[in-house]
């Protein structure tokens, strides 16, 4: 896990992972410079527990300091975390069942939950299982495996190169296509994550180097195996700045929350949706339909939506 100014959800990630019912773990924690109250916060965890290895330096940024959090490890898996999602109890203990039996599998993932800024549900996600379908996806830009999701294969890891240091941002599509060609990969069916996705807004220039970089991956991935393919990527699930940006993402969230049965965060979504565009008619259709009681609502929402 590295930890930049991370204090908000900090104490409940790390006590997600020492919940685990998997208990044989060391948790590598490296601070990367935080100036908030992340620092205190992980002093007090490592004494507390001492399967917690915490290292503070100056901040080098995330690329780097993942690499050099592989360097200080010493186990055969390595399990990605951030400092703002919640594994679920049984996370470890899934996944290192799964690799100990399918020794071929170097990357594996499984499904999730999206939650907002304040835990709220927005939608389940399950990925493809195995890995020819995983591949598929990789390979059009579209990062099948949440990174803090993911269990590697530190052997693997090491011979592929570890991440790319030239990537601030897409530096785990661009692995897990390396992976790809040294092993397979897979996903489990069961939710053993909560992914947190902020609703703050992500500029239009990082938003674009998301996409430069994914891309750049993906062709290299295309180049290295002699194919051609087509990049289908995007920057993800937060807002850009501007008000039409804004608008759009409130509708997302408000959308999947309601289809996910969270009538309360949705209609939260929808007020959104018309602050940013007050006199457009699809706030107000999302916050009409999270009204509805009768199990025949996710059908009007379809229809209003289409």
């Amino acid at each position: 896990m590295a930890v930049y100014n991370g204090e908000r959800y900090l104490r409940e990630a790390v006590e997600s992972i020492l919940a685990q019912t998997y208990p044989d773990f060391e948790v590598i924690i490296i601070d990367d410079g935080s100036s908030d109250a992340s620092a205190g916060m992980l002093e007090e965890f490592a004494r507390r527990d001492d399967r917690v290895r915490l290292v503070r330096q100056e901040n080098i940024g995330l690329t780097r300091t993942l690499n050099k959090a592989i360097e200080l490890s010493g186990g055969e898996l390595l399990a990605r975390m951030d400092a703002d999602d919640i594994a679920m109890p049984d996370r470890l203990r899934r996944q290192v069942e799964f690799m100990q039996q399918h020794p071929r599998v170097v990357l594996l993932g499984g499904a999730y939950e999206l939650i907002d800024g304040r835990g709220r549900l927005l939608t389940r996600i399950t990925p493809p299982l195995d890995d020819q379908p995983l591949q598929e996806l990789a390979l059009a830009g579209r990062t099948p495996i949440c990174h803090p999701l993911a269990m590697m294969r530190r052997d693997a890891v090491l011979k592929t190169g570890g991440y790319d240091e030239s990537l601030k941002v897409a530096q785990d599509l661009d692995l897990w296509l390396r992976l790809g060609e040294v092993g397979e990969l897979a996903c489990l069916p069961d939710v053993l994550l909560k992914y947190r996705q902020h609703e703050e807004s992500v500029s239009e220039a990082k938003q674009a180097l998301q996409v430069q970089n994914m891309r750049l991956a993906c062709e290299r991935a295309w180049k290295r195996r002699g194919i051609s393919g087509t990049f289908d990527g995007d920057a993800g699930w937060r807002p850009g700045g501007d008000r039409h940006s804004r608008h759009q993402y409130a509708l997302r969230y408000g959308w999947w929350a309601f289809n996910s049965g969270q009538r309360r965060t949705a209609m939260a979504y929808g007020l959104k949706a018309i602050a940013t565009a007050p006199m457009r008619a699809d706030g107000w259709k999302l916050i009409m339909c999270a009204l509805f009681k009768d199990k025949d609502a996710r059908r009007v929402a379809s229809r209003l939506r289409a």
